[in-house]
């Protein structure tokens, strides 16, 4: 077993085990512990975890959606990825321009109501062909607010000027690796109010030792079994894809938590999980004719040798 997944696990199991129960934003309830830590080796394979499957094209092309400074849901339906399409259907069902049936509360009522559940899909697919289609609706309803990507390469200074964080992070790594200052922040408390979520993973700090780069993200609020599998393999395909660019390996990646918690309608699911066997850990490919990260495109990476258990559905709390 990986020490990767093995520490994934674990956290499972120990949130399960000593985790209080506490009420959330959502309704759903949680089983949740805070200040957690792991961390996982890059060097023994790209964290994708292998009880379950997880679509290394979703990782992706949500992380390239965030480099790219982007902050609307058009780039990532392009790309077959509707992880994020809840938050925005969110704010079309309660705006004033929506004429379809009753979606209050959507999340927690498909999960119990399997005809709601089908008119929820109806909606949502409807939703999703209009931010395709029609570029005015895209505009306005496709947009999250200032979320990460809009953090990462374009954040407003008092002065109204703009910072790439990202940019300089990379930058800095070439010319100064040994600084203490390698961190790019995603948590911007003027522009919280307006964003559809606000960041959960807040703020990420690089560190260079014998020519290798290791990622520690901070991570204010982690949904254990949906969430935290899809966050490590980002970050460390981000930690891979910054080395890729400056010419070193990859080290660590370093997870540490604020609040992780398990949502109460996730538990069947995570027994399922933690009764499987972990396996060996697929292989990262990045296209190296490309040098850049803000070149990247998800054609230009691919994981080798992913045998993964299958996936596990679960209701999303929104």
């Amino acid at each position: 077993m990986s020490c990767s997944e093995r520490s994934y696990l674990q956290l499972l199991q120990d949130v399960l085990n000593y985790g209080a129960r506490k009420e959330d934003r959502t309704g759903t309830g949680t089983i949740s512990a805070f200040g957690y830590q792991m961390r996982m080796p890059l060097r023994e394979g790209f964290p994708l975890m292998t009880t379950k499957r997880v679509s290394f094209k979703l990782v992706a092309s949500e992380l390239l959606w965030f480099i790219k400074g982007d902050t609307n849901i058009r780039y990532l339906l392009q790309h077959n990825n509707h992880i994020w399409n809840e938050w925005a259907f969110k704010r079309w069902v309660e705006s004033r321009d929506y004429t379809g049936p009753d979606m209050s509360d959507f999340g927690l009522r498909a999960q119990r109501d399997e005809a709601f559940a089908a008119l929820y899909e109806e909606q949502m697919k409807r939703f999703a062909d209009l931010i395709l289609r029609d570029d005015d609706f895209a505009a306005q309803y496709g947009e999250l607010g200032n979320v990460y990507g809009k953090q990462w390469r374009d954040w407003k200074t008092t002065k109204g000027e703009t910072i790439d964080q990202l940019k300089d992070v990379i930058h800095a790594i070439k010319h100064t690796p040994d600084s203490r200052r390698l961190i790019v922040s995603a948590w911007n408390p003027e522009d919280v109010p307006s964003m559809a979520l606000p960041p959960c993973h807040t703020l990420f700090q690089f560190y260079v030792s014998e020519g290798k780069l290791s990622c520690q993200l901070y991570q204010r609020s982690a949904d254990i079994f949906l969430g935290v599998p899809f966050n490590i393999a980002s970050y460390a395909l981000l930690t891979h894809l910054i080395a890729h660019e400056c010419g070193l390996e990859v080290g660590d990646f370093v997870h540490t938590f604020g609040d992780a918690h398990i949502y109460l309608n996730h538990l069947e699911q995570i027994e399922t999980q933690l009764g499987r066997e972990p396996r060996a850990l697929p292989k990262l490919k990045i296209n190296p004719a490309k040098t850049s990260i803000f070149d990247m495109e998800l054609s230009d990476l691919s994981v080798e040798n992913y045998n993964p258990h299958p996936s596990i559905k679960a209701p999303i709390a929104v």
